[in-house]
């Protein structure tokens, strides 16, 4: 399209050798600009060409029907991310792709954006979540910050803190990376992060860290009221595919799997195992034993 806009009529020949591909690939893009509203004039013949109809300027932005569908899609998912002014910014950011899209994708996106919804968690919050952008920046920079916390007691303390990234769970937002106040790897709520400063010193981010893995692990070894152990009848491969990574953690033991987690209300964890495909055994506690057998009590009776 810019050679077309730059060079005002190009031959198939032309235009084949400029990108590198073959004329029959330069056909198939001639025919996808004119689907997404470029109006392009062809000339047939030995000494035909291509060129933009005269007149028409090229707007600085243009999508195919697949690329305004992943951002009309994206923009509504977005909404559902627990993020201060979010509605405000989805809106201007869709008002401007608007304003530089044909008619055609214009209609489309519209449709999507007022049709298709997402389920919001139901703890997600528009919290003040304003130190996102900087803590995403020293992540990618590999530089580290100087932050102020307050925790779920009101307590505040000063940290300096290595970011290697943030993930969103559970509707909210999270830092997960090095603190140096308490020597480890600690995750922080972002609506909890009252000021975030650079600090002039880079860190080295562990190779393949996975953000989002260590916390939900982090999430499912928290102290609760019942410390729970289950012997898996399973490979830890099936396990990890059959469990979500938050209930806790796996550890292959033999040809089982031991299944560590910590929990507060001991009914939903029995019917989460109920729904295995394969035998299990509950080590500990015996509470959870007795809301097992409880919930396949339940079970049967309902197919009795």
């Amino acid at each position: 399209m810019d050679l077309l806009q730059t060079h005002g009529r190009l031959s198939g020949a032309d235009l084949a050798q400029r990108i590198e591909v073959d004329r029959r690939t330069v056909r198939r893009y001639i025919a996808l600009l004119e689907e997404i509203g470029i109006p392009i004039t062809t000339d047939r013949g030995p000494h035909g060409g291509y060129q933009l109809v005269a007149g028409y300027k090229i707007p600085p932005m243009m999508f195919t029907n697949d690329e305004a569908l992943a951002l009309s899609l994206g923009l509504a998912a977005a909404r559902g991310l627990g993020l201060s002014g979010a509605v405000h910014a989805i809106a201007g950011a869709q008002a401007k792709l608007e304003r530089v899209m044909p008619a055609n994708l214009k209609r489309r996106m519209r449709s999507i954006g007022e049709s298709v919804s997402f389920a919001r968690h139901p703890h997600a919050s528009p919290g003040d979540n304003s130190t996102l952008p900087i803590l995403s920046s020293a992540a990618h920079a590999r530089q580290g910050v100087r932050l102020r916390y307050r925790t779920v007691a009101g307590e505040q303390s000063a940290r300096d803190f290595d970011s290697y990234g943030l993930a969103f769970r559970g509707g909210r937002w999270y830092a997960v990376g090095f603190c140096h106040l308490r020597k480890g790897l600690r995750n922080f709520r972002l609506d909890r992060v009252k000021s975030v400063a650079l600090q002039p010193r880079q860190f080295e981010r562990p190779a393949q860290f996975d953000v989002l893995g260590h916390l939900a692990s982090s999430i499912a070894i928290l102290p609760r009221k019942f410390s729970i152990q289950v012997r898996l009848e399973t490979d830890l491969e099936s396990a990890q595919r059959e469990l979500f990574q938050s209930i806790g953690v796996l550890e292959a033991h033999g040809r089982a799997v031991l299944l560590h987690a910590q929990a507060d209300d001991l009914n939903w964890f029995a019917r989460e195992l109920a729904r295995l495909p394969w035998p299990f055994e509950v080590l500990k506690p015996a509470e959870l034993i007795d809301a097992v057998i409880g919930h396949a009590t339940v079970l049967i009776s309902q197919h009795v």
